[in-house]
């Protein structure tokens, strides 16, 4: 069709304007110029479809079998259906939704990676995928979820008694019972392995716990909650389950929180507190011990922050196609272009870094210094791509509304917690070049 056919199109538009002007105008353009001339008028009348929104760029999803698929498949969903319409509401409120418990008991992924005690079996892949899948609509939910089935139920699975295992374990996976993890202080963070100030006492076929412990997940409505404390006798850590209405426990409920306000934190205060040698973990002597589970959940934490920064991503990128300014969206200006694809590319690294650190857990070759390096990259990554999503949002990137508030306002906690970047960094650092630098 030629550019005077086009033009003809418009005659009600060129009867306001001199034609013979626009004839003169257009006889001194270049081929290019009209080529692109002719690409505008082409395109006026179309409908913008945005393409398909998928923050896994890379189709990792692909490695799962069809029927661990279908589970990460069914997470999205119950995130979807249940979790995301009142996920902003509970965060601002600082609200656990307690009703989505038995909902999610009925996805039966609690405890995935434990062989034996009613574990539904499962790889360590597919749990990340579940973790990234919750993380990428709450944080805070599988921030509940990590706490339940890696931190407490780990506990007692890496270091409690045949017994022990049988006693809670079925019960936990079937989150009939609900578990918290006490390891951090008021007063020690980082210098948990050997400065912890709870203290425990053997008194005949008891232990007697004094001290505090803060920030701790799910802690204000757990049955049992996992108390670490150093025993006055040896100086070593042991372990405890402390089950809910044990006299000498108080839980009270840490406010005014500006990140994973719906995880239920508390500040634990133990006064003679008498737990029986039965409720010792019985395969914990040390803090190597304890730090069996730590190695096993940071892994977590590291697809928790793909999950977070995936979520941004998508919301970002949904965003950029709904958004209208100068009269297009702002999808289709080069800088937020430029931005997307920061963030895409963050993300995706991210992502296969989760991805591969998963695959050493399931071949059992995973060590604790390759989960360090993942949980310091994949949450200083998201910190990043949380900032850039933020920037596309412009002033809306404030409101609650939008979401994507939350996502970086959650994403300042992953970052701290289950060691802070600089413990994790000299973990590496102590590996690669063999020398220690901690105090």
């Amino acid at each position: 069709m030629s550019v005077f056919s086009s033009l003809r199109k418009f005659g009600k538009v060129f009867s306001q304007i001199d034609v013979s002007e626009t004839i003169d105008a257009l006889g001194k353009l270049n081929q290019t110029e009209l080529y692109q001339i002719m690409k505008i008028i082409k395109s006026k009348g179309k409908v913008y479809q945005p393409p398909e929104i998928d923050g896994d760029y890379y189709h990792l999803s692909r490695f799962l079998t069809p029927e661990e698929r279908e589970i990460q498949l069914k997470v999205r969903e119950f995130m979807n259906e249940h979790v995301k319409p009142i996920a902003n509401d509970c965060w601002n409120k600082a609200h656990f939704p307690m009703e989505l418990i038995p909902k999610m008991a009925e996805l039966n992924i609690a405890g995935l990676t434990y062989e034996g005690y009613d574990s539904p079996m499962g790889s360590y892949l597919l749990e990340g995928f579940i973790t990234m899948e919750m993380a990428r609509v709450d944080t805070s939910i599988s921030t509940f979820f990590g706490v339940q089935s890696g931190l407490a139920m780990g506990s007692i699975y890496f270091c409690g008694s045949e017994e022990q295992k049988w006693k809670w374990l079925p019960a936990m996976q079937k989150m009939e019972k609900i578990g918290a993890f006490g390891l951090t202080e008021p007063n020690v963070g980082s210098a948990v392995a050997g400065g912890l100030e709870t203290t425990c006492k053997r008194d005949g076929d008891s232990w007697i716990l004094n001290g505090q412990k803060k920030w701790i997940g799910n802690a204000t409505f757990a049955d049992l909650t996992i108390i670490w404390a150093r025993d006055l006798d040896d100086n070593q850590v042991k372990g405890f389950i402390v089950e809910k209405g044990t006299k000498g426990f108080k839980a009270e409920k840490q406010e005014d929180k500006m990140a994973l306000r719906t995880v239920q934190n508390a500040l634990i205060t133990l006064t003679n507190c008498e737990i029986s040698e039965e409720n010792r973990l019985q395969e914990c002597n040390s803090f190597k011990d304890t730090s069996k589970v730590l190695k096993a959940t940071r892994a977590g934490v590291a697809w928790q922050a793909v999950g977070c920064a995936r979520g941004a991503y998508e919301c970002a990128l949904e965003y950029s196609t709904q958004r209208y300014q100068f009269g297009k969206p702002i999808a289709s200006f080069q800088l937020v272009q430029d931005l997307l694809v920061q963030m895409l590319t963050d993300l995706t690294a991210i992502q296969s870094m989760a991805f591969h650190l998963s695959k050493l857990q399931d071949e059992g070759t995973m060590t604790d210094q390759q989960a360090s390096l993942a949980k310091v990259a994949c949450t200083k990554h998201t910190r990043e791509i949380v900032g850039h999503a933020r920037e596309i949002f412009g002033g809306n990137g404030i409101l609650l509304e939008h979401n994507i508030a939350r996502f970086v306002a959650d994403a300042e906690a992953l970052y701290t917690y289950e060691g802070t970047k600089e413990v994790n960094s000299l973990i590496v650092g102590r590996d690669i070049t063999g020398i220690s630098a901690f105090v």
